[in-house]
């Protein structure tokens, strides 16, 4: 029993794990804004309640009591176990001639809130800007079943690229992001672990292009690759030098813009 495992029921007589979670999926599926609005909402359906085990409909100050004090671990972990149960039966990917089977997807957005409500976890712009408060929530998708395999929270400035050494990626699978997430030296243990990545190459990148493997002159109107090469970056790993072997492929697309993309 997750309970059990987490404790999470120790300090509550009455407001249970299992409740928590009951009020919080209502709050979302009734797409409620505030505790107030989840606790009023429930109280309508006070006859329904008892068949999820409830006698009554939590109070506000309840039900704000356990999501500040309940350790969020438990719903981590909830989570997860529900996501391997039901993996089976997931949807299957709607992506077509993929040879991964293991393909996933790392990104971030950032929350803006208040600096004065949330402190320490604002950033600080260039230049004369206002700093801005705010929270940035990492998080990475098994493309295949539309299904999220890690996520993590973190104050905005926290730069993207740190959270890459928090995945755990199988040996064949694939991972794709943007070019915050420019990363060499994790870029160079994922190879020496046979993981497969592509991400765009950074505006500012220094490399040494050791062998133009295909180029091919495209019309205004055509779109596709337009260049593979082999090129090498250098990166540090204990102080020390090191050259990082990569493919890098300019691509033009159907609005003709071009980008550059790096994997090993």
């Amino acid at each position: 029993m997750l309970v059990n495992k987490h404790d999470s029921d120790r300090y509550y007589k009455t407001f249970s794990s299992w409740k928590q979670l009951i009020t919080m999926l209502f709050g979302i599926f009734s797409c409620c804004d505030s505790m107030g609005e989840v606790c009023d909402g429930m109280k309508t359906l006070q006859g329904n309640l008892n068949y999820f085990g409830f006698d009554a409909a939590p109070a506000k100050s309840t039900a704000r009591d356990g999501l500040r004090e309940r350790e969020n671990e438990f719903f981590q972990d909830l989570y997860f176990t529900l996501l391997y149960h039901f993996s089976t039966v997931l949807s299957v990917s709607r992506i077509k001639d993929v040879s991964f089977d293991k393909l996933y997807i790392f990104d971030s957005t950032t929350i803006r809130l208040f600096s004065d409500i949330m402190k320490g976890v604002g950033r600080n712009p260039h230049g004369d800007g206002k700093k801005k408060g705010g929270l940035k929530v990492h998080m990475m998708i098994d493309a295949h079943s539309d299904s999220a395999k890690f996520v993590k929270i973190s104050e905005a400035k926290l730069h993207d690229k740190n959270f890459l050494k928090h995945l755990i990626l199988s040996a064949g699978s694939m991972i794709v992001f943007d070019k915050a997430y420019n990363h060499y030296l994790q870029f160079a243990k994922w190879g020496q672990q046979t993981i497969n990545f592509v991400c765009r190459l950074k505006d500012n990148a220094v490399y040494e292009v050791q062998e133009v493997l295909f180029e091919k002159a495209l019309t205004e109107k055509e779109f596709g690759v337009m260049k593979v090469e082999h090129i090498h970056i250098e990166y540090k790993e204990n102080k020390e030098k090191k050259k990082l072997c990569l493919r890098k492929v300019t691509y033009k697309d159907q609005k003709q813009r071009i980008y550059q993309f790096i994997n090993l």
